[in-house]
């Protein structure tokens, strides 16, 4: 008897309209949230650049589960008009609890629709260089040389003034090299075209320049500007970098390093030099030490 009044209270409960409102509720989150993770990967994005790809799916997926969700809360009951009110309060409180998150999301807006780069530019900022990984609403992500991932928000990247490494198809390497006083310049000069000879990655139709930038303390300062392309940029930096001094060591061009040179002119007697013993003599029979000597 007992069992008999506790299946037909079972089935009373399971077929109440509550219940199954409930269940179809659930049914519908589910298929929902499946399809948010489904449909996204089907949208025919192959023609847009990886980062508007991104923003598209991401879009898709959150707009089919939130409209899976108000669904689901509407067969429970719940009114749409009290989740608008619920959702704009909400909002108004999160404004003023999360100003840097809406300052992130408006500077995520802004570098999407400037693209001053993409995913897959390598960018320098402060002390950090590396390559974009992906570009959110909130934060970038940035993988170092080293294989390290950065997570920076968008508005630090907006607030910073950013390098653009791969923006241009060719780059110029500019070296800044020091050479002695007595160095021939006309020598240095077609030992440079010599070595750019030799690397074949050193782009011939944008003539290299030797610059002179100025007269420094230890030297005459030069700079040596070679154009590459994008890819071999850092390749040609180390080959100009080894074959450079290799050549101005077998011809005898000195890189000096900074010192200074003390003149007391050409007219004046030479620097009085007093050589002051580290341990004094001691005069033979007496325990006073004998006086410091000097000489000129």
């Amino acid at each position: 008897m007992n069992t008999t009044l506790l299946l037909h209270d079972l089935r009373d409960f399971f077929t109440s309209p509550e219940v199954a409102a409930a269940g179809r509720a659930i049914l519908v989150a589910l298929v929902g949230i499946l399809l948010s993770r489904m449909l996204p990967r089907l949208i025919p994005v192959g023609r847009l650049h990886p980062q508007h790809q991104l923003v598209v799916r991401r879009t898709f997926r959150y707009t089919i589960f939130t409209g899976a969700v108000v669904w689901a809360l509407s067969i429970v009951g719940v009114s749409l008009q009290l989740l608008l009110g619920a959702a704009g309060v909400l909002t108004v409180a999160l404004s003023f609890a999360a100003k840097t998150s809406a300052s992130n999301l408006i500077s995520g807006l802004f570098l999407m629709a400037e693209q001053p780069f993409r995913i897959g530019d390598m960018i320098k900022f402060g002390d950090v260089t590396g390559t974009i990984v992906s570009i959110e609403l909130f934060s970038f992500r940035l993988r170092t040389f080293d294989n390290v991932e950065i997570r920076v928000p968008n508005e630090t990247l907006i607030r910073s003034n950013v390098t653009n490494l791969t923006k241009y198809p060719i780059r110029r390497y500019d070296m800044p090299l020091a050479v002695a006083y007595h160095s021939d310049l006309g020598k240095i000069r077609g030992l440079f075209q010599k070595v750019i000879e030799e690397i074949p990655m050193a782009m011939v139709d944008h003539k290299p320049l030797m610059i002179f930038l100025g007269f420094e303390d230890s030297g005459i300062k030069l700079q040596f500007s070679v154009w590459a392309t994008r890819d071999n940029f850092f390749t040609l930096k180390t080959q100009l970098s080894e074959k450079l001094k290799k050549a101005f060591d077998d011809n005898g061009i000195e890189i000096p390093f900074p010192h200074v040179s003390l003149y007391s002119g050409t007219r004046t007697d030479p620097f009085p030099v007093r050589v002051v013993p580290t341990e004094p003599p001691v005069v033979p029979g007496s325990d006073i030490p004998a006086s410091p000597t000097s000489s000129n």
